[in-house]
Parts: structure tokens; C-alpha cells; sequence
């Protein structure tokens, strides 16, 4: 090749000093101009070696770019030339930004080829790739969930396998028909529950025990007995069956599982043993305060709601907004209180005995509710409540926005990620069909041997011709993959 006469020799100007050369770049169709004394600020990155590497000979030069022309010193470069006019920023003003639209991940994998450090990258749009690197692990996790479902271990024993297939069965509706009529049921025991603790508080269904007091009807205690032997029953299926159990215990929905069922039993045994040990009026008074923490399993409902879910994690997300209106009526009750209390002690028939109390006052007016236990006589008192008002409706609206913005952000992503899952499995499934095809060609007897290994997913599967991959469930590092056109 040295000798050909289409390649000059490149070592004709090495003598040139690096600060005064000059290259081309043609990222894309996009050709830009650079000089040496920019891009050495930053010897580690490819356009500085592009600059260094004319001596050391066609080798070198085409290990860094794709094509290069030798008379025009023109070097060429199959990348994405959006992503490149960012990521030259960095010899100019010394960080980069991510253009709007441009996908945060590949955007972090065009810095990588052009070896310029992520510190260069501005904290704005490290906040975007952050994000996008989590959203690429929950897909990540929710494929692989599916695939464990749908894989069966040959290794494992009996026990596993039947332990696996109850949580399955308990857990997940979605992954058969008689798993969704057990969700089903659940949600109407829960239901009929929490009606008959309402209903059983009517006097007129109420029965009188032998010592005169007002006890729920038989058939209502009943109906109550047989739900809690229902959501026991759930819950013992589902602690032997979990694969993590300490987590299985600590989780928040199952303590409110826990704390539902429990009263039930503590009542039962305070009535039949708990006479012994106390007073009858003391054991009935325990009972009554326990039968109140049956409002607990209400909750139970977030597990079959995905709403409460999202209603749940958006008020968690809210955690800033809702201390500022916290902050904003606490400051607004102290003030418009103490004020009210000073302007109505001029009044003889005044209602403001104290600043404390003066506080219900302050609290009822600034959240509009105004039950009238309390009101302002005196013309300066009405109007400081109607200033107290006008700012409690301000204080409440401002945070309002952000709240209704984060239910609205967590549950359209919640759709896009299980689409997107959907969209992991069929390329997947595409995939294995591809290599089905090929390997029948060259290789039927390898394809035999490693088709049953993965035969569980390819069965299960629709074929999609999707882009989407994630190269996180793969031991190789792919660089073209859906996230390229993310939007």
C-alpha cells in the first residue's frame, strides 16, 4: 500500500508542529474544520489523536476513523452528525449539552467513541441520562421477570417448582386465567368486607348480648369470619411461597395485610381467655379498640389498584410540594390567628378565647371548610378572615400543579416501560426465530442441543419486527440499539 500512487506518503509532514495543523472531519456528510492547537487541549480524545496520528502510517490513522482521504487530509466517520456538533463544544467553551431530542443513552455512547469524559457533560443533561439509565433497568428487570416465569429450571426439585408456580399463581393474575379469577375474588372479599364492617355499626342490625349491650348481627360476624379465613389463607400462601421472605415480611402492603387479619385473632382470644386475666369491661373495651384497625384492610385495595399505586408514588415523589403547603398554612394559621384573637377582644360576645384555640379558627378558614363554631364579630375581624381565606386558597393552589404533575409523568411512564417490555420480548422472539432460521442452515444439530435451553420463550412469544433491544440482559456491548431513536 505504501507504494501506491492514490496514498502519498504521510509522513512528508511530520516536521509540521501539531498546533498549526489542520484536519477535516466528516461526521455524517457534516465536514468541519479543526487546528491542532483546540484539540490538543485534550490529547486523550480522538480528534487529538487524529491530529498526532498522520506518522504513525495508514494502520493507525484507519484505527480511529472509517475512511480517509489522504489528499484532502479529510478523515471519515459513520456516526450520528447531530451528537458529534455537541460533543465538539467541549474545545470551545469546555462542557457539552445534549440537544433536545437527541437520546440521552446514545448520546453517552457517542461521547465514549470520541473518548470525551462524561465530567464534560453538563449536570442538566447528566440528570437526563440518569434517568434514562433507570428506565432502561426496570425494563431490563421486567423482562427478565417474565422470562423467569416463563423459563422452568430442570435443577430445581419438586418443592421449587410447586413454590414458584404459587407465587405465580397469587402474585402475578396476569400470567393465567385461574391466577386472574384468584385476584378477582380477592378484590371482592375485600369488598364485602369492608361493607359488612360498615353495615354491622347500623343499631337497627345490631342484636343485645345477655348483659345488655349492642353486639354486630350473627350472620355479620359470619360473613366477617369467613373473610379473614380468606385473606389468611392468602397471605400464609404467599409468605411460604416467597422467594425473599424477610422482604416478603418488611414490605409496606404486606404489613397492611398483617395488620388487617391481626385484630381479628387478638379479639378472639381477649374474648375467650382474656376474662380470666382482666376485668369483662376492660376485655370489651380492647375488643371494640381492635375492631377499629379492621379500617386497615381498605388499603389492601392498592395491591389490585394500579391507580392507589400511582396516586401512592406520586404523593411520595410530591414530598417537597406538600411540605411547602404545610409551611405556607402554618405560617398563614399562626399569623391570621394571633391576629384574629387580638382584633376580637374588643367585643364582648367574643369567641376567640385564646391564640390556640384561635387556631381551629385559622385552620377551618384558610382551607374554606368554615364549620361556624367560631366567626369574627368585629368589622377588622371579618376582614382579617377574609384575608385568611383568599391567602388559604393560594397556599393550597400553588403546590397543586407539581402534585397533579407527578401522578400524571409516573403514570404515562409506567405505560411506556410495559410497553416497552413487550416490545423487548417480541425482538427477542425475533431474534431466536433468526437464529432458528440459521441454524437449521449450518448448524441443525448445535441449534437442537441450545434450542432447548431457550425453547420456553421462543414458544410463549409473538414475533414483532421491532428495533428494540436492551443490551443490558446480553454479555455484549451493543451500541445500535432502540435507544437511537428514542424520542
Amino acid at each position: 500500500m505504501a507504494g501506491d500512487s492514490r496514498f502519498p506518503d504521510v509522513n512528508t509532514d511530520v516536521s509540521e508542529k501539531n498546533e498549526e495543523a489542520e484536519i477535516v472531519v466528516n461526521v455524517g456528510g457534516v465536514r468541519q474544520v479543526f487546528y491542532g492547537d483546540n484539540l490538543n487541549q485534550y490529547p486523550e480524545t480522538r480528534l487529538a489523536e487524529l491530529v498526532n496520528c498522520l506518522s504513525g502510517g495508514y494502520d493507525s490513522i484507519f484505527s480511529l476513523c472509517d475512511d480517509y482521504d489522504p489528499g484532502k487530509r479529510e478523515f471519515y466517520f459513520d456516526r450520528d452528525p447531530d451528537a458529534f456538533k455537541c460533543i465538539i463544544d467541549v474545545y470551545y467553551f469546555g462542557e457539552i449539552h445534549m440537544k433536545k431530542g437527541i437520546c440521552p443513552i446514545c448520546f453517552k455512547n457517542e461521547m465514549e467513541f470520541w473518548k470525551v469524559d462524561l465530567k464534560f457533560l453538563d449536570d442538566c443533561c447528566k440528570t437526563h441520562l440518569s434517568e434514562k439509565k433507570e428506565e432502561l433497568e426496570e425494563i431490563a428487570r421486567r423482562v427478565q421477570l417474565i422470562l423467569d416465569d416463563l423459563g422452568v429450571d430442570a435443577s430445581e426439585n419438586r418443592w421449587k417448582r410447586c413454590q414458584k408456580y404459587i407465587w405465580k399463581f397469587m402474585e402475578k393474575p396476569e400470567s393465567s386465567y385461574p391466577a386472574r379469577v384468584i385476584a378477582v375474588l380477592s378484590f371482592l372479599f375485600i369488598l364485602i368486607s369492608s361493607i359488612v364492617m360498615c353495615v354491622g355499626t347500623i343499631p337497627d342490625l345490631q342484636v343485645i348480648d345477655p348483659e345488655g349491650n349492642r353486639m354486630e348481627h350473627p350472620t355479620l360476624d359470619s360473613i366477617e369470619t369467613a373473610c379473614i379465613g380468606w385473606f389468611t389463607m392468602e397471605y400464609v400462601l404467599r409468605l411460604i411461597s416467597s422467594p425473599n421472605k424477610l422482604y416478603f415480611a418488611l414490605s409496606f402492603m404486606n404489613i397492611v395485610d398483617v395488620l388487617a387479619i391481626l385484630p381479628f385473632y387478638v379479639s378472639l382470644i381477649l374474648t375467650h381467655l382474656g376474662a380470666k386475666l382482666m376485668e369483662l369491661s376492660n376485655v370489651q373495651q380492647a375488643v371494640q379498640a381492635l375492631r377499629i384497625m379492621r379500617i386497615a384492610r381498605i388499603f389492601k385495595l392498592a395491591r389490585h389498584s394500579s391507580g392507589l399505586q400511582t396516586l401512592t408514588y406520586a404523593l411520595k415523589r410530591s414530598f417537597k410540594e406538600l411540605g411547602l403547603l404545610l409551611m405556607y398554612l402554618a405560617v398563614g394559621i399562626f399569623v391570621f390567628s394571633a391576629l384574629g384573637y387580638t382584633m376580637e377582644q374588643s367585643h364582648p360576645e367574643t369567641l376567640f378565647k385564646s391564640i390556640p384555640q384561635s387556631f381551629w379558627w385559622a385552620i377551618i378558614t384558610m382551607t374554606t371548610v368554615g364549620y361556624g363554631d367560631i366567626y369574627p364579630k368585629t368589622t377588622l375581624g371579618k376582614l382579617n378572615a377574609a384575608i385568611s381565606f383568599l391567602c388559604g386558597v393560594i397556599a393550597i393552589a400553588l403546590p397543586i400543579h407539581p402534585i397533579i404533575n407527578n401522578f400524571v409523568r409516573y403514570y404515562n411512564k409506567q405505560r411506556v416501560l410495559e410497553t416497552a417490555a413487550k416490545h423487548e420480548l417480541e425482538l427477542m422472539e425475533l431474534n431466536s426465530a433468526e437464529g432458528k432460521a440459521a441454524s437449521t442452515k449450518s448448524e441443525p444439530e448445535d441449534f437442537v442441543r441450545e434450542g432447548k435451553e431457550g425453547s420456553f420463550c421462543s414458544s410463549r412469544l409473538k414475533v414483532s419486527h421491532s428495533d428494540t433491544f436492551i443490551h443490558l440482559l446480553s454479555e455484549q456491548k451493543h451500541y445500535r440499539t432502540r435507544l437511537q431513536s428514542c424520542k
